[in-house]
């Protein structure tokens, strides 16, 4: 089986401007752009940032160990601080909560318009509710997981420094093993990355094609990896340059409209619709990506529920 990257590429491309110019619709336009925003209210974007760091000299080891113990004695002595960061993180937790669920909804909405080029969002939200909060479900626990994995990662890492140095370890010990230790971090990051890519670009258009949960969506989608497990790594790497080379436009095009544009771009919603373009194509590709894997996962068949109507 020869799988292509370049040329589901281009028919993504051409689904696109097919969708979004010939004609153009602006009430298309921010209908999409609704359901993408919905889709990616749980996305992370790169923004620029500083830091600073004081002189090498004044870092104290036996201060930094000890932080656990001076954060435990500020929050006791001030309980109303403490009160309000419990109620702050609370809330947090709501609005990730809140937003999973909703581009949970969303991911499924945008799927379905671009699979047949229209424009609708009450009734996919109706529509695929149930296989929508099968996937709110699993991306919940999977966050939930991963996020356990994370704090264990850091709290053992903290430990294992603590112990050391105070085991009187030379500091270039201490040092050269950040090396093996940010491998693994970043080792851990890359597959989180990949098992989220897969989710939304595979195993969502599975579960839609074969109307089935997350689950059995993950089920169906093992099986062909194990099949093509190189051609997805590749559909991953190249996805990534895509993306890099998609930022890069994007943040070119707004410096030649003096940052106007940039500024535009960081308004909720209104950044959605004027991205739409690369969301759209992104979203054909990695369907015309799929399909090359047989007729059981070409999603712009008609079949079933799959059956286009006016657009309301």
């Amino acid at each position: 089986m020869k799988i292509a990257y370049i040329e589901p590429l281009t028919k993504g491309w051409d689904r696109m401007v097919k969708a979004l110019f010939k004609p153009f619709n602006i009430n298309k336009w921010f209908a999409l752009g609704f359901t993408v925003f919905l889709a990616e209210l749980t996305e992370l974007h790169p923004r620029s940032s500083s830091s600073h760091t004081g002189r090498g000299g004044d870092f104290n080891l036996d201060k930094f160990f000890d932080i656990p113990h001076i954060v435990t004695h500020w929050l006791t002595s001030h309980p109303l601080w403490f009160t309000l960061i419990v109620f702050g993180l609370f809330f947090l937790i709501a609005i990730i909560i809140l937003f999973t669920w909703l581009s949970s909804r969303g991911r499924f909405m945008f799927l379905d318009n671009v699979v047949h080029d229209r424009y609708l969002i009450k009734k996919p939200w109706q529509q695929f509710k149930e296989y929508a909060n099968s996937l709110f479900r699993f991306r919940l626990c999977y966050g939930l997981i991963t996020l356990l994995v994370i704090i264990a990662f850091i709290i053992g890492c903290f430990l294992l420094y603590k112990s050391l140095h105070y085991a009187s370890v030379p500091n270039e010990v201490l040092i050269i093993l950040i090396f093996p230790i940010a491998l693994f971090f970043l080792s851990l990051i890359g597959v989180t990355g990949f098992i989220d890519l897969f989710m939304n670009d595979f195993v969502v258009p599975i579960m839609y094609k074969k109307e089935i949960k997350a689950l059995k969506g993950w089920g169906h989608f093992f099986k062909l990896l194990k099949q093509h497990f190189l051609h997805f790594i590749f559909y991953g790497m190249f996805r990534l340059v895509l993306g890099i080379l998609a930022v890069t436009a994007v943040v070119i095009a707004g410096l030649f409209t003096c940052c106007i544009g940039l500024l535009f771009l960081i308004i909720p919603y209104i950044g959605s619709v004027i991205t739409l373009p690369i969301s759209y194509t992104f979203r054909a590709f990695n369907l015309e990506y799929l399909r090359q894997f047989g007729d059981e996962y070409d999603l712009f068949s008609v079949s079933g529920h799959l059956v286009p109507e006016e657009n309301k």
